[in-house]
């Protein structure tokens, strides 16, 4: 049986993204266990007093000068913002890691297959986008591609919720303010939260894993239909919900593991999630 891989405090990570949703939760779950930067954009004091955060404008500077002064063995990548500056950092990326002893963890998504909407996606499945973010998203994964398989990994990630996420926050300022709820009833989704995305990235950290994962739910349910339940265990409300129905037919926004399941105490399901939401 292979030697299981324990968590190396020495590991040098970099979280570029790490002031967002989902870059300071893998920020938050990584820095007591692994040698931890992030960079932040914005976010006021809390960022600039922390020493282990490095102020990161993506469409002023150059991404060399975080790499060459934190030399990471790692970095995971959840930058968001100006489209064209973050194909120019990851290209940057790239070129850095092509070089020396680093690896890059790219937080993709779903939309990387929202074209194909009749069947849930999985790892080898072709990419197709017809929306601009899922072609971003594309973009940069094809440039990834092109490094040695061992140096990469792409990780597919479908709608992401959590107590304090952007779209829980969404729902709950919409509720309190009596304003309509949008939901889409024919769109079959999977989906994660902030506290399981960051379990199984530092279960793949730990096992030192390459190539691309897919991860969500490993179940499927109707977006009407978690919201609805996830609305419930919010509070006692009666929002006015407005549905939306941008085909006639169902279609699928999934990513399914197919090829790289993870062990079976990192994989959940869409009821894991709404379990989770209560009042916070």
């Amino acid at each position: 049986m292979a030697k299981r891989k324990f968590d190396d405090v020495g590991k040098k990570i970099l979280v570029l993204g790490g002031s967002g949703f989902i870059g300071n939760a893998i920020y938050r779950e990584l820095c007591q266990y692994f040698d931890t930067y992030g960079t932040y954009f914005t976010g006021g004091k809390a960022f600039e007093q922390n020493q282990r955060f490095l102020q990161y404008d993506m469409q002023e500077d150059d991404v060399f000068q975080i790499l060459e002064k934190v030399r990471p063995q790692l970095i995971i990548s959840a930058l968001r913002g100006n489209f064209a500056a973050q194909v120019q950092a990851h290209q940057h990326l790239v070129e850095y890691i092509s070089k020396n002893d680093c690896k890059l963890y790219f937080i993709s998504s779903a939309n990387v297959f929202d074209a194909y909407s009749k069947y849930p996606s999985y790892e080898n499945d072709k990419t197709l986008s017809e929306s601009v973010y899922g072609r971003l998203k594309i973009k940069i994964e094809n440039m990834l591609l092109r490094l040695p398989k061992e140096k990469m990994a792409i990780l597919r990630v479908p709608m992401v919720f959590g107590n304090s996420s952007p779209r829980i926050r969404e729902i709950k300022k919409f509720i309190w303010a009596n304003e309509t709820v949008e939901v889409f009833p024919n769109l079959i989704l999977n989906v994660t939260n902030d506290d399981k995305l960051t379990q199984q990235i530092h279960y793949l950290i730990n096992q030192d894993k390459s190539g691309v994962y897919h991860l969500g739910s490993k179940d499927l349910v109707h977006h009407e239909d978690f919201i609805k339940e996830v609305v419930e265990r919010i509070g006692e409300f009666s929002p006015i919900y407005k549905r939306v129905f941008t085909t006639n037919e169902e279609r699928y926004l999934a990513v399914l593991p197919k090829d790289n399941k993870l062990p079976k105490n990192l994989q959940f399901s869409h009821q894991d999630i709404i379990d989770h939401h209560i009042m916070g």
